[in-house]
């Protein structure tokens, strides 16, 4: 069925060197720390999926940009607080003792779609180390934003996402929106609201050559105002929009939208 969507998406097949010159018009440049989030249905028909689109990104950004997409494995966590779907409560402890340990080799992506599963098998891709909210990253950056991405909070201050704001680096939302744009968590991080709350989390992960299940602490996320918050964000025109085939996309500085967020939190939570 997605196949026959993208067909039906397309006027014409879209190519490495199509999807290369969409990505350059929406205002991608050589040298840039990109983090992208995508549905690679979205764009139409591609001859080649996701290693075409992984293979024009990479392309725009040249020998000295740096690629970086979420590697979440998120059912590797405290199985309480599941819900897409809810597990029953006598399954819990069953999943807290066999669940494999995070292997960032080994661990599938989940519910990100096939440009992100592919980017994580891709040659000189890192990716950190965190067991449900992993990143993988590719150039010039990639060492620096995928070292030493703790436990806890792990959207925070030492994850991935706030190397990114370092570095001054940019998001693409390439045919999603902002209900999956992950910068959002660390502008919860640094935000206050009057529900904001820590909660204990789990995950099995290898210590020393034993596999256990580690808890520690992380913030309680909250995404249902993203769509909204995210729109009030490109009405400031911070955002450039354009087609890259046939999605529609988003690209804009990240520092720029997590400074945004955390005074947009603070003030509508």
């Amino acid at each position: 069925m997605p196949e026959e969507v993208a067909i039906q998406n397309a006027d014409a097949p879209r190519t490495v060197d199509s999807l290369s010159a969409d990505l350059r018009a929406l205002g991608l440049r050589e040298g840039m720390t990109l983090l992208v989030h995508s549905s690679l249905s979205s764009l139409g028909w591609v001859a080649g999926g996701p290693q075409a689109v992984i293979l024009a990104l990479t392309r725009v950004l040249g020998d000295f940009g740096t690629l970086v997409m979420p590697a979440y494995s998120t059912d590797n966590s405290e199985p309480r607080d599941w819900r897409n779907p809810p597990i029953p409560d006598d399954w819990h402890q069953a999943v807290r003792d066999h669940m494999p340990a995070f292997d960032p080799r080994q661990t599938p992506t989940r519910a990100l779609g096939r440009i992100a599963e592919t980017f994580r098998a891709w040659p000189d891709v890192r990716r950190s180390s965190h067991p449900a909210v992993s990143f993988c990253a590719w150039g010039r950056y990639a060492r620096a934003i995928t070292t030493d991405h703790r436990l806890e909070n792990g959207l925070g201050e030492n994850s991935p996402l706030a190397r990114i704001y370092d570095l001054g680096g940019h998001v693409l939302l390439l045919g999603v929106g902002h209900d999956s744009n992950s910068s959002l968590h660390l502008a919860e991080h640094r935000a206050h609201w009057p529900r904001k709350r820590i909660i204990e989390q789990g995950a099995a992960v290898m210590v020393g050559d034993q596999r256990m299940w580690v808890r520690f602490a992380d913030l309680l996320l909250e995404s249902e105002d993203f769509p909204r918050l995210g729109a009030d964000f490109d009405a400031t025109g911070a955002t450039l929009t354009g087609k890259v085939g046939s999605a529609q996309c988003r690209l804009f500085s990240q520092p720029a939208l997590v400074d945004f967020g955390v005074e947009w939190i603070g003030r509508n939570r």
